[in-house]
């Protein structure tokens, strides 16, 4: 129950946090990133290495990757023409592709101790996974590849956005 808790608890906080129009600033990008190491700190007790364990998270972190970028092109950038400052606005796909990660992972958490076990088991014992923990580890650095890299497309964009011309009455 705690993992389903703590999935719905990251996906309402990215939610809550992310969608619509927001001021660009630095406790913005950094409260992410201490809630997916805080998660990252509860869940990874160890680090497997055995088998191809790092090529499942290594795969798990690539498609995290994708999927932070994907979401990331999916906010709007742009500097508000009155105050000046830099907004990020997120909207419906922004949100689809999180809450899509997060049934996704979900429904694979259920799954593995439900539907699919013998089968789960069966595939890592032919592909060489040791366990539990290398799925574990491999599911919590997609989501923190996510985060990072939705956040390194925020910050790409952020400096992307021109400043307010100046007007033609300063003196030169």
């Amino acid at each position: 129950m705690t993992n389903y808790l703590i999935s719905i608890g990251i996906l309402v906080l990215v939610l809550t946090t992310g969608l619509g129009t927001h001021e660009y600033a630095k406790h913005r990008l950094i409260r992410p990133v201490l809630i997916v190491l805080g998660v990252a700190a509860y869940y990874l007790h160890s680090f497997p290495t055995g088998g191809n364990d790092i090529p499942l998270v290594l795969a798990f972190a690539g498609f995290g990757l994708a999927l932070g970028i994907g979401s990331g092109l999916l906010v709007k950038v742009h500097r508000d023409t009155s105050t000046g400052k830099i907004l990020t606005t997120a909207g419906l796909g922004f949100a689809t592709i999180w809450a899509g990660v997060t049934v996704a992972r979900m429904l694979f958490i259920y799954g593995a101790d439900h539907w699919f076990t013998e089968a789960l088991i069966t595939f890592s014992r032919d592909n060489l996974i040791t366990g539990a923990d290398a799925w574990t580890a491999a599911f919590v650095l997609m989501a923190l590849t996510m985060v990072l890299a939705r956040l390194a497309v925020t910050v790409i964009a952020a400096s992307r956005v021109r400043r307010p011309e100046l007007s033609g009455t300063m003196a030169r």
